[in-house]
C-alpha cells in the first residue's frame, strides 16, 4: 500500500512540475525580454542569453527592443501585459522613468526581474539582479590614478544620466581620482552609453582640450568610440582610454594595448537567474530577494590572457 501511495504522490509532483511551463490552456508560459537597446553588443548578450534560457526551461520567450526610449518601453510592457505574458525579464532604460511601467506589470500579476540596471524603487519588481558597478569603477580609478602617475588630465564620458549605473560608475571612480590634486578633470559630458555618441563628444572636447592624458568612460562601446576620436585625431598613442563592461571588442582592444582595462560584467549570469527566478516563481516562490549584486572584475593588459584565448 505504501508502494502505490509513493507511486502516485511521485507522479502527482511530475505533474505539477510539468504544468509549471504551461498556461491553464496547456500551452507553454511566455516570458518576455524587454531591453534598454539592442544597438549594443553588449545588451545583445544579455537579451539572447535571458531568452535562450527561458527557452531551455520549458517556455515560450520574445525579445523587445526598447531603443533606449521610455515611452516605447511602455508600449512593450503594455503589449507584454495584454499578450499574456507570464513574466518580464527586464532591462530598464531609466531608473524612474521605468517605474511606472514595472508597477504596472505587477498591478497585472505579471512578476518583473530586472537585468543589470535597477529601478529606483524597492517595491515595484519582483527581484533586481544587477552588476555591482560602484565597486568595479574604484578599482578601475585606482589603475588609472597607477597609469597616469597621479597626474594629468582627464575627461569623463558618462552613459545614460537616467540610469543608476551611469553614476554608481562615476561616483565608484571620483570616490578614488578626486583624491588626487595632479589628477584634473577638464570636462565631464553624457554620449548616452552610445559608441558614435562617444567619438562625436569626444572629438568636440578634443578642439578646446587638445592635451588631455585620458578618458574614463562609463561603458565600453564609449570607449571604443572615444578611441575611433584619438585615432582620428593622431593622439591615440598617447592619450589612455578606460572603459566599463567587458565587452569582446573592447577585451581584444586592451590586448592590442588600444583600451588600458575595463571592468568584467556578467551578463549571462544575471540574465540567466532572472529567468531561473522567473521559474521559481511560476512554481510558487514569493520571497525573493529586492536587490543581488553581481560582482564585477578589473581588466588589464596585466590579466588579459585570463579573459581572452585568442
Amino acid at each position: 500500500m505504501k508502494r502505490i501511495y509513493a507511486f502516485f504522490l511521485l507522479l502527482s509532483l511530475l505533474t505539477l512540475a510539468s504544468c509549471s511551463n504551461k498556461n491553464a490552456a496547456g500551452e507553454p508560459k511566455k516570458i518576455a525580454v524587454i531591453v534598454s537597446t539592442l544597438n549594443n553588443p553588449w545588451f545583445v548578450v544579455l537579451a539572447e542569453t535571458a531568452a535562450a534560457k527561458a527557452r531551455s526551461l520549458g517556455y515560450e520567450a520574445k525579445i523587445f527592443d526598447s531603443q533606449n526610449n521610455t515611452a516605447l518601453e511602455a508600449d512593450h510592457f503594455e503589449n507584454a501585459i495584454s499578450s499574456g505574458f507570464n513574466a518580464i525579464l527586464f532591462n530598464p532604460t531609466d531608473a524612474d522613468g521605468s517605474i511606472a511601467n514595472v508597477s504596472k506589470a505587477k498591478a497585472a500579476g505579471v512578476p518583473v526581474f530586472c537585468m543589470d540596471r535597477e529601478v529606483n524603487s524597492t517595491k515595484a519588481a519582483t527581484s533586481q539582479i544587477l552588476s555591482d558597478s560602484y565597486s568595479g569603477c574604484i578599482a578601475i580609478g585606482k589603475y588609472f590614478v597607477k597609469k597616469l602617475n597621479k597626474k594629468g588630465k582627464y575627461v569623463e564620458i558618462l552613459g545614460l544620466v537616467g540610469d543608476n549605473n551611469t553614476w554608481a560608475r562615476s561616483k565608484g571612480f571620483h570616490s578614488v581620482a578626486d583624491h588626487y590634486p595632479g589628477l584634473k578633470m577638464v570636462a565631464q559630458q553624457s554620449a548616452d552609453f552610445d559608441r558614435n555618441k562617444a567619438m562625436e563628444v569626444l572629438e568636440s572636447i578634443l578642439q578646446a582640450n587638445p592635451d588631455i592624458d585620458a578618458v574614463f568612460c562609463g561603458n565600453d562601446a564609449m570607449a571604443m568610440g572615444a578611441y575611433q576620436a584619438l585615432f582620428a585625431a593622431g593622439k591615440a598613442n598617447h592619450v589612455q582610454v578606460f572603459g566599463f563592461d567587458g565587452a569582446d571588442d573592447a577585451l581584444q582592444s586592451i590586448k592590442e594595448g588600444k583600451i588600458k582595462a575595463t571592468g568584467m560584467q556578467y551578463p549571462k549570469i544575471m540574465a540567466e537567474t532572472a529567468a531561473l527566478y522567473a521559474q521559481e516563481y511560476f512554481k510558487g516562490k514569493r520571497d525573493f530577494p529586492q536587490k543581488i549584486p553581481v560582482a564585477v572584475e578589473l581588466v588589464t593588459a596585466e590579466n588579459i590572457k585570463n579573459y581572452i584565448s585568442n
